[in-house]
């Protein structure tokens, strides 16, 4: 977009009566190799463009996206956006002094010149490790997924920033079986980049890792349930805190008082060892960002810090309709959605304990080494996952395999159970659903013990 046309937009908006007036325009190459059963199952790629309209009464949000990018067309756009409103500002003239960003580096190989073949050896690698392992396993599916983004985010505020966007994620799914059921494990790396993110990871090692896991699994008895003491392992294991205490922090839950941690900001809400992040600068990890969809820095917010509510996750809404500052958290999936707060890379901080330390300490417990999916009311922080890989503990020691366990409580009630945290901190992706679009984040933990949680069983 040139600049005379931003302006044009942005002054129809301003004429409206709006307090503020942001475009979005976006053009995202993405493309997708995936094989199941030994096949192509998917070889797919495409190009979306297209430019959001926000506007801003107060916090008051009017959004709108179009493919059409004639300024005429815009233009009539805004004004059918703001149809009803009346007034305007008496601003000054507008003057933009574009920026730019990338999380491209040197190194990058772009998935647009190398086309798809580059991601055949990783695919058909993945799946003949995977079978190589056992007779039980049935069924593999890998695939490799790109996307290449630019990005301008321009405002009445004289914002003017261009970004680019480069992502690849990986995934490995091992399906084991003896005849009567099926156990389906799975790894799914991703990081910001481009084809040199595969030269990473080693496609054997992803596919071994989930036959294995599959395998164990397979071979496993039912957990039977009740309150108790269970270790959660690093890495995945921070879906529970993303999804049953991430959401209740972000300024869009707040906002609308639909979170446990209303009002709660100084309190103790944690055991006095959790410390919390959201980190959207963290190099090269899937969740992060350089700049957010409003066009603020990426920044490191404590949320909790030894046990002590110490900040929200916020967007220009949110910040503005509580009072609070603004800390780069406003994320959209696309140019479709109007940006809200959002998580980046929100993870429980490394601790002092170790995992040997956490199961020894465990008379009688379970240990979730792997988690899975579930689901989670944000207004309450009630959640219901499923543990992918998990063991009993018995006498402080790690015992047999058990699989059909679930961890069910309430986000706020388990922090404070939350008795010993690990050094032993990982990372892992993953893709997060809400109001504005499924984006990528990180969820991250290290090895914790909850003193007391349900586990569900037969």
């Amino acid at each position: 977009m040139n600049t005379e046309t931003a302006m044009r937009v942005i002054e129809a908006g301003r004429s409206s009566g709006a307090d503020f007036v942001e475009l979005f325009e976006e053009e995202t190459h993405s493309s997708v190799l995936s094989l199941k059963g030994k096949e192509i199952d998917d070889a797919s790629a495409g190009t979306d463009f297209g430019i959001g309209i926000r506007l801003l009464f107060g916090t008051e949000v009017l959004y709108a996206f179009t493919s059409e990018e004639s300024p005429d067309s815009l233009i009539a756009l805004v004004r059918k956006l703001a149809l009803g409103r009346t007034g305007g500002l008496n601003a000054a003239s507008l003057s933009f002094s574009p920026k730019s960003g990338t999380n491209l580096t040197p190194d990058f190989k772009d998935s647009r010149i190398l086309g798809q073949s580059y991601k055949l050896d990783f695919l058909k690698t993945a799946d003949s490790a995977a079978r190589a392992l056992d007779s039980k396993i049935i069924q593999v599916s890998a695939s490799v997924f790109d996307e290449v983004s630019h990005i301008s985010i321009i405002n009445s505020e004289g914002l003017w920033i261009n970004d680019e966007r480069a992502r690849v994620r990986l995934s490995v799914n091992v399906t084991a079986s003896d005849g009567t059921e099926r156990i389906v494990a799975r790894e799914a790396p991703g990081a910001l980049g481009g084809y040199e993110v595969i030269d990473r990871y080693s496609a054997a090692e992803l596919a071994v890792s989930a036959g294995e896991r599959a395998l164990r699994m397979l071979g496993a008895g039912y957990v039977t349930g009740g309150q108790m003491p269970v270790v959660m392992g690093n890495g995945f294991g921070g879906v529970i805190f993303h999804e049953a205490c991430g959401h209740p922090l972000e300024t869009e839950a707040i906002r609308h008082k639909a979170s446990p941690f209303c009002d709660k900001l100084g309190e103790k809400v944690a055991h006095s060892c959790v410390t919390a992040v959201d980190d959207g600068t963290l190099p090269g990890v899937w969740g992060s960002i350089q700049v957010d969809d409003e066009g603020m820095p990426a920044k490191r917010t404590t949320l909790i810090e030894n046990g002590i509510l110490k900040s929200y996750m916020s967007d220009r809404v949110g910040a503005t309709e509580l009072g609070l500052p603004r800390t780069g958290n406003a994320r959209r999936e696309s140019y479709k959605y109007a940006p809200v707060s959002r998580m980046t890379n929100t993870f429980i901080a490394p601790g002092n304990d170790t995992l040997d330390a956490m199961i020894s300490s465990t008379e009688h417990g379970l240990y979730a080494a792997k988690m899975a999916g579930g689901s989670v009311n944000p207004a309450t922080g009630e959640f219901n996952f499923a543990v992918e890989e998990g063991y009993l503990i018995r006498n402080g020691k790690i015992a047999e395999p058990v699989r059909g366990a679930t961890l069910i409580g309430k986000g706020h009630e388990i922090l404070p159970r939350i008795s010993m945290v690990g050094s032993d901190f990982e990372t892992a992706a993953g893709m997060c659903g809400a109001s504005s679009g499924s984006i990528p984040v990180t969820v991250g933990q290290p090895s914790i013990k909850v003193d007391k949680i349900l586990v569900g069983g037969r």
